[in-house]
């Protein structure tokens, strides 16, 4: 037996996704981004909400290397401090729009009839709303307060986990093996829980990838519209909302947080696309 066969199969696969560009790339990038999340004081002395108004709207320095806002607060340590609020509001709505939409879409899928029906029509109006409108709605209604985001985003990208999955399950419930498995006295619900849903799992984690630099920016554009997190909080969006007041006088107070937003939308879309190439040629 050669050593190509004799190697594990986790092992042959983890090369093939390492030579995928786009995920070493944004893999790197995200990793930095987590770090920054979970160790911001390790990126910055500066308390992120300290006012020192005879330090207002400095342009970027030695001292404030981002500059610093209309109250003098160090810009860069603001958005430093905003990775970890940002990503984390953007990360845990995206998780429940997954856990829900697709055990939704799961359901759907596989049982089909009169509840495939239902939950189909109601995904339907919802995807009648352009998602930011929606987010708009929804934030809009319900007052501007994090907890009222994150059911706001989390409310936008659920009907996309609801069709994948339900894509998914349909395609598996016609295979052979979950035939075999009736046969041999297993119920739907075992069936359901066991193989279908592994097996769809991986479309599921792909379109979360797909899907988290999107829901950034809708995040972004509600904080910039003042129906997100609200200050002194540091947060990408709510800093822009900040700054648009001052960009032609301190337009680093847009450029810095701007910066931000784009680059943790484009090392999000670099993995999402290396893991979706990935898995098709596996």
């Amino acid at each position: 037996m050669s050593n190509a066969a004799a190697r594990p199969a986790g092992r042959r696969t983890l090369p093939r996704f390492l030579r995928e560009p786009d995920l070493v790339i944004g893999g790197i990038l995200i990793l930095f981004l987590a770090v920054v999340a979970l160790f911001p004081w390790l990126f910055t002395s500066a308390s992120p909400n300290a006012i020192s108004v005879p330090d207002a709207l400095q342009a970027p320095s030695a001292a404030h290397w981002f500059g610093t806002d209309d109250v003098g607060r160090d810009l860069y340590a603001r958005v430093v401090y905003g990775t970890r609020v940002t990503l984390s509001i953007c990360a845990g709505s995206l998780m429940i729009s997954a856990l829900i939409g697709g055990l939704l879409g799961l359901v759907s899928g596989f049982f089909g009839g009169w509840l495939d029906q239902i939950l189909g029509r109601l995904i339907d109006v919802m995807l009648s709303f352009p998602p930011i409108i929606l987010g708009v709605i929804i934030t809009g209604v319900l007052g501007p307060a994090t907890q009222n985001l994150i059911l706001a985003l989390s409310i936008v990208y659920l009907p996309v986990f609801f069709r994948i999955a339900r894509a998914g399950a349909m395609s598996e419930v016609g295979r052979t093996y979950v035939e075999a498995a009736r046969s041999v006295g297993l119920s739907d619900a075992v069936i359901l829980r066991r193989h279908v849903t592994r097996n769809v799992t991986p479309l599921i984690l792909t379109q979360y990838m797909i899907l988290f630099p999107l829901i950034l920016q809708i995040q972004a554009a509600l904080g910039f519209l003042g129906l997100g997190v609200q200050p002194p909080t540091p947060d990408w969006g709510a800093i822009l909302e900040q700054g648009k007041d001052y960009i032609l006088y301190a337009p680093w107070m847009s450029i810095f947080p701007g910066v931000a937003v784009l680059v943790t939308a484009l090392a999000l879309l670099l993995v999402g696309r290396g893991l979706q190439r990935g898995l098709d040629k596996r």
